[in-house]
């Protein structure tokens, strides 16, 4: 895990520019859904699709565009999409992998458009099992860092809830459990009366490729581009950028 902090710390900012183009809002409506769908319509008896609404709400979703997500979940209305989950990996500068987790309602078209958006920025689309051995699926429960909230504060909440670590990321405490502990955690945390960002599960890199800024800068700029695409939900990578170099990159 370690670097991971720099790497999330970067997310964070990203996510932010993400909200004001809409990008954000897009695919935690289409996670609502598909949890919906998945599980069924019902936050109380299915797990994952609380915590999409959750996430929804603390990004600042519109309470109607939620509403209206739980609905088409649900069957009702009549612009109800299907969507099917595929993985894609593949590879950025210096040797770093991505795991690309789409969303579609045309596999066609989002392999299409994502093999344009990495060969175009100098990445590359790999085999299916290529890149993929070095994630593992945890889960990942994630809470705001306050004054008065400490780092043994959090691990004391969740320890006995199967979480396996908890990282300081900077901006937030960062812990990390089993992908079927998570709800477990995220309730651990309530109950102590911690509030919490975001609780899912994620694909986490069981090692980092350390990499120079120009490597750090291309890197970025594959995942960006594949970001972008309507399809994508999200991206996974394994990359470690040094605190020179994202002081450096911060800079420009």
């Amino acid at each position: 895990m370690a670097g991971h902090s720099k790497w999330a710390t970067t997310k964070h900012k990203k996510a932010a520019l993400d909200a004001k183009r809409g990008k954000l809002f897009a695919r935690l409506i289409k996670n609502i859904e598909v949890a919906g769908r998945t599980g069924g319509p019902d936050p109380a008896g299915n797990p994952t699709l609380y915590d999409a609404i959750q996430k929804a709400k603390k990004n600042s979703v519109p309470a109607d565009n939620i509403d209206r997500a739980l609905k088409r979940a649900s069957g009702e209305g009549e612009d109800g999409v299907q969507y099917e989950s595929i993985m894609y990996e593949g590879y950025a500068s210096g040797g770093v992998a991505i795991l690309i987790e789409c969303l579609t309602d045309n596999r066609n078209r989002a392999a299409s458009e994502l093999r344009v958006a990495l060969t175009r920025n100098g990445g590359t689309l790999a085999d299916p099992g290529s890149v993929a051995y070095l994630f593992a699926r945890k889960g990942v429960v994630e809470v705001s860092k306050t004054d008065d909230v400490t780092e043994d504060d959090i691990l004391m909440a969740v320890l006995d809830a199967g979480a396996d670590e908890v990282n300081d990321e900077g901006e937030t405490y960062e812990i990390v459990s089993e992908p079927n502990d998570v709800v477990a955690v995220r309730t651990a945390l309530q109950e102590a009366g911690y509030d919490y960002d975001s609780a899912e599960v994620q694909f986490v890199p069981s090692m980092k490729v350390e990499v120079n800024k120009e490597d750090a800068e291309k890197v970025m700029k594959v995942i960006d581009a594949v970001e972008d695409l309507d399809d994508v939900q999200n991206v996974y990578s394994n990359v470690d950028i040094p605190d020179d170099v994202l002081a450096q990159m911060n800079e420009d």
